[in-house]
């Protein structure tokens, strides 16, 4: 399983909305509320043989009120 960590900006007050729409789907391990330029920061674990990309569309990305996301992704853990 590989960390990833994902920031969602979502439309004017729409924040708490999708992010009840994410806690109902459990797919995170953690969930903030961020300020500046990026609403909220989801981390992830992926298992290493599914595509990130097509998850973060299918899981993430497809919320209602979610204008962009911005993923960075993790190699090693110091």
């Amino acid at each position: 399983m590989r960390a990833t960590f994902v920031q969602l900006r979502c439309k004017p007050g729409q924040t708490y909305k999708v992010a009840e729409q994410i806690m109902l789907k459990e797919l995170h391990s953690e969930l903030y509320s961020t300020s500046g330029d990026w609403d909220l920061l989801i981390k992830l674990y992926i298992p290493e043989d599914q595509d990130i990309g097509k998850f973060i569309n299918e899981m993430l990305v497809d919320v209602a009120g979610v204008e962009r996301s911005l993923t960075t992704l993790t190699f090693k853990a110091f």
